[in-house]
């Protein structure tokens, strides 16, 4: 289940704009089309996600990728100074 800052990474995911090329092509493909699945399985939207190799794709969002980056791999380890 995901929940708190995942679930507003999440939300934030699905409201970028920031796509590239090959993804507006992918997603346009599927709407001419009406499917959900393009490309045995390449492309997908699932829960208003769009999956790439069954991966979510993260827009090129710098901001949104460093909270991403952020949220798996801040530790306490990391953050001692020692």
């Amino acid at each position: 289940m995901i929940e708190g800052v995942e679930e507003d990474i999440i939300e934030k995911i699905k409201k970028s704009e920031a796509r590239d090329n090959e993804v507006i092509k992918a997603m346009e493909e599927m709407k001419k089309a009406g499917v959900k699945v393009l490309r045995n399985e390449e492309w997908q939207i699932k829960n208003d996600l769009v999956l790439k190799e069954g991966k979510i794709y993260v827009p090129r969002d710098e901001k949104l990728k460093l909270e991403i980056i952020w949220l798996h791999h801040n530790t306490l380890i990391a953050e001692y100074e020692g």
